[in-house]
């Protein structure tokens, strides 16, 4: 293990992640809500401790292997998740716990969307503002846009894209250069904020509003900057602009690197992962839709069928964002929208849950073992499209099933253990651990009502989640530490 390159590259990450805590000292004095000091003080409180970090090994220069990438991207989740509460901690507006303000930083950061905090629309701009941003910056994955920067500070990034990136298949770049992958992910992260921003302030959002919001709908985040979310709004051109572009952003963003590269929709027709997508959440949003037709009548038929696409894909796509109280909703609907969360988004996504091209290959895998009840002695590859997926990633991918269920498992009897019912634990550890946020039960509004255990629990299943559980895992193997 390479102790100093790990130790030089979290002191960069530091530095630069503290730069984040400027833009709402911005905010704070344009709409003068006296709220910049928390932020002044983060500022100068994680710049210092990146430097102390950084600076007695600032002249490593040695390669940063596969292993060092992982306990770089698994410390730093967990530092930064710790520094970016520190403004939560200081805002005296908001008067949170350590636990609190860590929870709510890793929320944002994970894109996860749970929260602890009430009265939104009271708070200063400063802070909302942070919170949002919080969510965009974990969207794509901060770790990511070092991949962009690090290169030029001397520190090879293909490590820390492996660890970070989300799902089965992390050898394919868009791009020769890891560096040029980056950046075009961000590009392209970057022009569907930014449309986003502009579709919501066209739909009648004010522009702070349209901002924030494009930045948790785009992150697939679910943070808001009002406690009844996009129902605050009231609106169905501002759900379907909600709607659009939280499908779009549980779409592999490879796919729209491609389209913007090559002007054409053809790949997406072509990608496996995402007719399946589609199809799912087009079948979720039907059977929503006319479950809630069938006991609400068709007295209001517009609404209804909004409300239930929006729900649908909210909370399927693991974004989190609620139009209604989904908890309340009649029938089995509330436990079937939870479990789609488990599914999620594509691989290569903003969004949580296991992702559809695992549960695709499950599902591939499935059916060739029961044609092989039939045909013993065939020789049947699992395909995604026209190509054979290898024996390595069909393996792997029923490994992190398996070990998925299994820390499922541990954290719901360990949320049980707290105190709480077993709808409450169980739909926590779904919000957590699939990075959705809203749950049942006693944490459908929000986690404020948790216990500090509960809470220090659902922080690690946010991160396990995040980090899609092996990067985590890995670290305490004793494979991973022996030479």
């Amino acid at each position: 293990m390479n102790w100093t390159v790990v130790q030089r590259i979290l002191g960069l990450l530091l530095m630069m992640f503290s730069l984040t805590m400027l833009p709402p000292i911005i905010f704070s004095v344009y709409y003068n809500d006296h709220s910049w000091l928390p932020f002044v003080r983060s500022f100068g409180l994680t710049f210092a401790a990146g430097v102390l970090i950084w600076l007695p090994v600032h002249r490593s220069k040695r390669d940063l292997r596969l292993r060092d990438g992982f306990l770089v991207v698994a410390s730093f989740w967990t530092v930064l998740g710790s520094f970016g509460a520190a403004p939560l901690f200081l805002a005296p507006e908001l008067d949170l716990s350590l636990t609190d303000a860590i929870f709510e930083s890793m929320s944002g950061l994970t894109t996860t969307g749970a929260t602890v905090l009430t009265g939104l629309d009271d708070l200063p701009v400063s802070i909302l503002y942070y919170r949002q941003q919080l969510q965009w910056l974990g969207g794509m994955g901060i770790i990511v846009l070092a991949v962009a920067v690090l290169p030029m500070l001397g520190v090879g990034g293909m490590q820390l894209y492996r660890a970070e990136t989300p799902g089965p298949v992390k050898d394919t770049k868009l791009t020769p250069r890891i560096t040029e992958t980056a950046k075009a992910l961000w590009y392209v992260y970057l022009a569907f904020t930014i449309t986003c921003m502009v579709s919501y302030r066209l739909a009648g959002m004010g522009w702070f509003d349209a901002l924030c919001h494009a930045f948790s709908t785009v992150a697939i985040g679910g943070f808001s900057t009002h406690d009844a979310s996009i129902g605050y709004f009231d609106s169905g051109v501002i759900d379907v602009v909600a709607i659009v572009f939280m499908f779009v952003a549980g779409i592999n963003f490879s796919l729209h690197f491609f389209a913007w590269r090559y002007v054409s929709i053809k790949h997406y027709s072509q990608d496996p992962e995402f007719r399946a997508y589609a199809t799912y959440l087009i079948l979720l949003a039907v059977v929503v839709v006319a479950t809630l037709l069938q006991f609400r009548g068709l007295d209001d038929v517009g609404d209804t069928v909004i409300n239930g696409v929006f729900q649908a894909i909210s909370i399927a796509t693991t974004t989190g964002f609620t139009t209604e109280n989904y908890a309340m909703w009649p029938a089995a609907l509330p436990v079937m929208l939870i479990f789609a969360s488990f599914v999620g988004g594509s691989a290569g996504s903003t969004a949580g849950g296991i992702k559809v091209v695992r549960w695709l290959l499950i599902y591939k895998q499935g059916a060739r073992e029961v044609v092989r009840l039939v045909h013993p002695s065939a020789e049947i590859p699992v395909k995604l499209g026209n190509k054979a997926v290898q024996h390595r990633v069909v393996d792997a991918v029923w490994g992190f099933f398996s070990v998925y269920i299994v820390v499922f498992g541990i954290m719901l009897l360990a949320m049980m253990a707290t105190g709480l019912d077993q709808v409450t634990a169980f739909s926590a550890v779904a919000a957590t651990l699939n990075n959705l946020g809203p749950g049942l039960g006693d944490v459908a509004t929000g986690f404020m009502t948790l216990s500090d255990p509960a809470k220090w629990i659902s922080i690690v299943g946010m991160l396990l989640g995040r980090l899609e559980i092996f990067t985590l895992l890995v670290l305490i193997t004793p494979t991973f530490w022996r030479h």
